[in-house]
């Protein structure tokens, strides 16, 4: 199928899960956050990222993610589904499950632990792509997978008409603008703090942890970039810069944005799901200074932040097993 425009959105926010302190999915707290997001500005909103905890999901949350979002969402926004599997047959058959749960586009990851070469990188891509009707995004985070989509098989996969964009946490800035000005792929920012670096290069938009605690101010910077008022978009992005080092330096951005979300009253429970942890005193001292310094953001009172770091400690053993490889 051949996708024309942007299919993704702009302001996609790659969601927490929230879950119960005993570590199950709390699916009111998930539809009411994915509605609070999408109030707040966001038009997109992706499921089973790495924020989403991915990782420790059941292939029965994820494809549930999808449909409740759709729900939830109701037109507002468009539902992508992330994570995929190490393993390509796996990650084919979520993909089809994710579609026929309503997913709008997928984002798929580049294999990771297995370290394959450029030309598995590419086939399975390929395949993936080959499997579905729906707009698919490369996610090239090298630091996360062991291995990096190198710039000559970007290229090559430009060239499949289901393949039409890429999440960047790279970071390689001359990169992004090569890919840019030699195929129609857009770009998405997967750093937090480039989000504004990235669109005045030529990205369409993110894919955001930080996003899930203030969506608006991305709004702003889009919609300032997209109009061409680079002074707003930098104000903006200014303004930003302490809750971003919040969320995404001292603990994994998931911990820290469900900690701070937690302490905001926007859910119920901090808890993430074993490896992960709550920050220990330390990293939750930390966080709290760097959110001393955040003012101006519009959606966002700090002023009554309650953290509970004892509710945040450790982290849980759910009662069925993820079984992504």
């Amino acid at each position: 199928m051949t996708h024309t425009g942007n299919p993704f959105g702009q302001v996609i926010v790659a969601l927490v899960t929230p879950m119960t302190a005993d570590g199950e999915v709390d699916w009111p707290a998930v539809a009411k956050h994915m509605d609070d997001v999408i109030t707040a500005g966001a038009d997109s909103i992706l499921v089973t990222g790495t924020t989403g905890e991915t990782s420790t999901l059941t292939d029965a949350e994820k494809v549930r993610l999808v449909e409740v979002g759709k729900e939830v969402a109701a037109g507002r926004a468009t539902i992508i589904t992330g994570g995929g599997s190490n393993e390509t047959a796996h990650a084919i058959q979520l993909y089809r499950d994710s579609a026929k749960a309503g997913a709008d586009g997928i984002l798929v990851v580049t294999p990771y632990y297995n370290k394959p070469t450029q030309a598995g990188i590419l086939t399975h891509f390929r395949l993936i792509a080959d499997s579905t009707d729906l707009p698919m995004m490369l996610y090239d985070i090298p630091g996360r997978t062991g291995v990096p989509i190198a710039y000559e098989t970007i290229l090559r996969l430009a060239k499949h008409p289901n393949i039409l964009a890429v999440k960047d946490a790279k970071g390689n800035f001359s990169e992004v603008s090569r890919v840019l000005n030699q195929t129609d792929l857009m770009y998405f920012s997967g750093d937090d703090s480039n989000v504004l670096p990235h669109m005045a290069i030529g990205a369409v938009g993110l894919v955001g942890v930080t996003a899930n605690i203030a969506a608006q101010p991305y709004r702003t910077i889009v919609d300032a970039v997209n109009r061409g008022d680079l002074a707003a978009a930098t104000e903006a992005h200014k303004k930003l810069e302490p809750l971003v080092r919040a969320v995404m330096t001292h603990v994994p951005g998931t911990v820290s944005a469900k900690y701070i979300l937690h302490g905001l009253g926007r859910i119920s429970s901090p808890r993430v799901r074993l490896p992960l942890v709550g920050p220990e005193e330390w990293e939750a001292a930390k966080i709290e200074d760097e959110l001393a310094l955040v003012t101006g953001i519009p959606g966002v009172d700090f002023s009554d932040f309650r953290p509970d770091r004892n509710a945040a400690a450790g982290g849980a053993l759910p009662k069925v097993s993820g079984t992504t490889r």
